[in-house]
């Protein structure tokens, strides 16, 4: 291999911007630099474009409030940082580039010419922290009501309902926010009309069915055929990321349940593997290998609500009957391992919350032997139907370049003959121990995202069986000082062990200073939580990047052309939650 193939990115970055590239530690060990705020754009081109092996995939795009962090360790002055993450799949390696920003200058430009992605995730930054991104084509809020007051991530920012006064809403309050939703084509560069054609406007939402969560799209018509598409998001929006900063690491847990809400411990286990570099936690191989069946049951769990959903979507009405008929064996398992369904935040710091109980293996071994003579019965029913297959071949269809381009991660982007696939690639709690295969597509259209999903299953189904047949004995939680709740062996030997035990449950850890990403494969793609500590109980800033927010930000591209059942086609294939999205 020649030398310049082995050339690192900060080199690659040192030898075009010299000494204004500044180095960075991370707990992650992500290559990480600081650029001027001026060299950025220009930096994150040649990275994309220039160098050997480029980081095509603009992963992430977020911000920092710096004003109240103590640990800075060496990094440059700022009130505001802009973080970049990057992805080179050549490399199997993610890059970060962070800039300082002034409070008094709170402002880039922007990078939606180098990623079309980068357009949803500048506004965000905009809502959120109030940062301008110069020449931004759109730079409204996305997540937040047009009408609302500052910038909710910024410090300042009430944290609780309770630090602000009562909402009242009077007829004309209602009235003004009603106007606000009112959708006006020019600001979208959108024409009424074209020559002798007046185009319609057509508000498909704010709805939940056939939208899998409250989504609006404001679609342009010709007759049936859109010409465009704007998503509006939002409706979901809880603040997920800002509770991050007032729940100790330990009691943020249940709150990733609700992110993907369909997802249940594979949002614990992409929360806790930023957790676990930034406390250096190295979970037991029981405590893996549980994670990785109960992650594995619930991938099983998320495609079975989808395939349902997505053949009542199109019509077919008795396959989501069958599917929720047995997401719900799955989910006695899950009952009776966590005690709870949907919802287990069952995953701890430095493993999982107890042992698997009496019984479990044989539970397991039922469903395993249960659910693939039901996916053989699906695919006549669903993937054979003639029906089915003439509303999804040829309907959506993007490929691997496309795909990268706007983030797409997951069974979208191996829909399209890519077989990434990060348990693979860039395997976690012991990922690289279990045999499985990565199913593609061809077409990388509608048909083929479903017929990858379905295949899923059935390798996740491999993945539990090995699990069952393999299962180490051994402790299910590590015994690191930092994992949480501690061990109960250690409680009443003396006083200062039960203080230390106190204290550890009811403040929490104390993180060490730093910053951390967490990237799995989760059931729609790749979600990561980026961790920023300040040495205290409470993460600083929590960051979560989930696969349904690119996704979603790519449904204009799909649709524009095609006739309005497309559009439900297009949604159905995509698997998202409007949750994930909006977060």
């Amino acid at each position: 291999m020649s030398a310049a193939a082995t050339t690192s990115p900060l080199d690659a970055l040192r030898e075009q911007y010299g000494a204004d590239v500044a180095p960075q530690a991370a707990r992650d060990g992500i290559p990480t630099a600081w650029l001027p705020r001026e060299r950025v754009p220009q930096a994150l081109a040649h990275l994309k474009n220039e160098i050997d092996r480029p980081y095509k995939m603009l992963y992430d795009l977020t911000a920092i409030d710096e004003r109240e962090r103590s640990n800075r360790q060496g990094e440059p002055d700022s009130d505001f940082t802009v973080v970049y993450h990057l992805f080179s799949f050549d490399r199997n390696e993610y890059l970060r580039v962070k800039t300082a920003l002034r409070h008094d200058a709170l402002s880039i430009d922007t990078v939606t010419n180098v990623w079309p992605a980068a357009n949803w995730y500048e506004r965000e930054a905009w809502d959120m922290f109030g940062i301008t991104f110069t020449g931004h084509p759109h730079l409204e809020r996305i997540l937040m009501p047009r009408d609302w007051q500052g910038h909710p991530l910024r410090k300042e920012h009430p944290a609780r309902a309770t630090e602000m006064g009562p909402f009242r809403l009077s007829e004309q309050k209602a009235d003004e926010e009603q106007e606000l939703l009112r959708f006006r084509p020019e600001e979208w560069g959108m024409q009424r009309a074209h020559g002798d054609t007046d185009f319609i406007f057509l508000n498909l939402g704010p709805q939940h069915p056939g939208t899998h969560g409250i989504l609006r799209i404001a679609l342009q018509l010709d007759g049936e055929e859109i010409v465009d598409a704007v998503a509006d998001i939002g409706y979901h929006h809880r603040g997920a990321e800002k509770m991050g900063e007032r729940q100790s690491w330990h009691t943020y847990i249940p709150y990733t349940d609700r992110v993907d809400y369909l997802g249940g411990v594979v949002n614990n286990l992409a929360y806790l593997t930023a957790v676990e570099k930034l406390a250096g936690i190295t979970v037991p191989p029981r405590g893996q290998v549980i994670r990785v069946m109960l992650t594995e049951l619930f991938r099983i769990i998320s495609h079975l609500v989808w395939y349902g959903t997505f053949a009542q979507d199109l019509g077919q009405l008795s396959p989501v009957f069958y599917t929720f008929n047995d997401r719900e064996r799955a989910f006695g398992i899950i009952e009776a391992v966590c005690g709870a369904r949907m919802h287990p935040n069952w995953f701890r710091i430095g493993g999982v919350a107890a042992d698997l109980p009496q019984g479990w293996d044989a539970m397991v071994r039922d469903f395993i032997r249960y659910l693939p003579p039901r996916l053989v019965e699906y695919d006549r029913e669903v993937l054979k139907n003639r029906i089915f297959m003439g509303r999804t071949k040829g309907v959506g269809a993007f490929g691997k370049e496309e795909a990268i381009e706007w983030g797409a991660t997951g069974p979208n982007l191996r829909a399209t003959g890519f077989g990434w696939d990060f348990r693979k690639k860039q395997p976690y709690s012991g990922y690289e121990q279990f045999e499985f295969d990565i199913p593609v597509g061809i077409h990388g259209d509608c048909y083929d995202r479903a017929v990858v999903r379905v295949e899923e299953m059935r390798q996740s189904l491999r993945i539990i069986e090995q699990c069952v047949n393999n299962m180490p004995e051994g402790p299910w939680k590590s015994d690191h000082p930092l994992a949480t709740p501690p061990l109960k062996d250690r409680t009443m030997h003396d006083i200062e062990t039960l203080i230390t035990h106190f204290l550890n449950v009811s403040w929490g850890p104390v993180m060490p200073p730093g910053e951390a990403l967490g990237a799995i494969e989760a059931t729609k793609g790749n979600n990561g939580y980026y961790l920023v500590s300040d040495g205290d109980t409470v993460s600083y800033r929590t960051r979560i990047r989930t696969p349904s927010f690119p996704h979603m930000q790519m449904l204009p591209l799909l649709c524009r052309g095609r006739m309005i059942p497309d559009l439900l086609a297009v949604l159905g294939a995509m698997d998202y939650v409007l949750a994930d999205v909006d977060r």
